[in-house]
Parts: C-alpha cells; sequence; structure tokens
C-alpha cells in the first residue's frame, strides 16, 4: 500500500465501522476493520489506479465525511480524521462490502495493477467472509442499511467495472 493512501484508507475505514459498527466485542470490532479496510483498500486502488493519483489524492486530502454524515445520521466523534474519508471510496466499499460477487469483480480488476506490485495480497475477508465474520459485521454487510451511501457513486463504479480497467480519477 502506497503510505500516501494510508490517512485516506484509515480515515474511510473508521468512518465505515462507526457508521455501521460491529456486532460484538474486541474480536468482532477487529474482524469487522478488517473487512472495511479490505473494501476501503480496493475502492481505493480503483479509484486512484497509478502511483500519480495516488500521490495527488495524498497531497489535495479527499473531501471530508460531512456529507456521509448527513446522510447516515452518522455524526460520531469529531476528530481531524474525518477531513480524510473519501467519499466516493466509502461508496464504493459500501457497495463491494454489500456484494461479495461485485468485491470479486473489484478485486479481479486491481489484480495487475501497480498498487500489489512486489507484494502478494489477500482480499479474503472481503469476498469471502467466514460466519464470524460475517456476524461481526453484520450492520456493515447489510445492503439495505448501506444503500443510501452505496448508491451515492454505484454508477461510476459499475462503469469502471465494466469496462474492466481502473481509470485515473
Amino acid at each position: 500500500m502506497l503510505s500516501d493512501f494510508s490517512s485516506l484508507i484509515a480515515a474511510t475505514a473508521r468512518w465505515l465501522t462507526s457508521a455501521f459498527p460491529p456486532n460484538g466485542g474486541a474480536l468482532a470490532a477487529a474482524l469487522c476493520d478488517a473487512q472495511a479496510r479490505q473494501a476501503v483498500t480496493i475502492a481505493a486502488w480503483l479509484r486512484y489506479p497509478t502511483p500519480t493519483d495516488a500521490a495527488l489524492a495524498g497531497m489535495a486530502g479527499s473531501g471530508g465525511s460531512a456529507r456521509l454524515d448527513w446522510i447516515t445520521g452518522a455524526e460520531g466523534e469529531p476528530g481531524v480524521w474525518r477531513t480524510w474519508v473519501d467519499e466516493v471510496i466509502a461508496s464504493w466499499a459500501a457497495c463491494l462490502l454489500a456484494d461479495p460477487r461485485l468485491a470479486g469483480l473489484a478485486v479481479a480488476a486491481v489484480d495487475d495493477g501497480t498498487h500489489t506490485d512486489g507484494a502478494p495480497v489477500e482480499f479474503r475477508r472481503l469476498i469471502e467472509p467466514d460466519d464470524n465474520e460475517r456476524r461481526a459485521a453484520a450492520l456493515l454487510r447489510h445492503p439495505d442499511l448501506l444503500a443510501p451511501v452505496a448508491d451515492l457513486h454505484r454508477a461510476e463504479l459499475m462503469a469502471l467495472l465494466e469496462a474492466g480497467q481502473p481509470r485515473a480519477a
């Protein structure tokens, strides 16, 4: 993962798990976070497919969580981290979390990209969650609950995946 992406991925995953919290204790929180991070990582790699795109995203920032907070009513704890939340990536990640088939297509789309160069990357928790992972992330994977966020930018994601290649932001 490019370091320029770390703040964006961490903040967007944190927003998702705050808006759609885990079901259970510490283990559930960790499983839910892992699934959110995997979905956000794939979404970020699709949205920003080249190192140049990643660097620009890191420099420019991502717009913040205000609209997402308003849509979901998820106005949680305040913090500077919320300015790093990327609405498009949150929307795309919500699409992937709600639909494992779509998640598989997205993982396949980034498989040959520059983000995976040199290191094997595994996204099993996103595309094939086990029963414990499903229970832990019941809210995070619920299609009806995710719909207001997923629907924001679903058409762009679908067009991108249908075209078969990530494109620059």
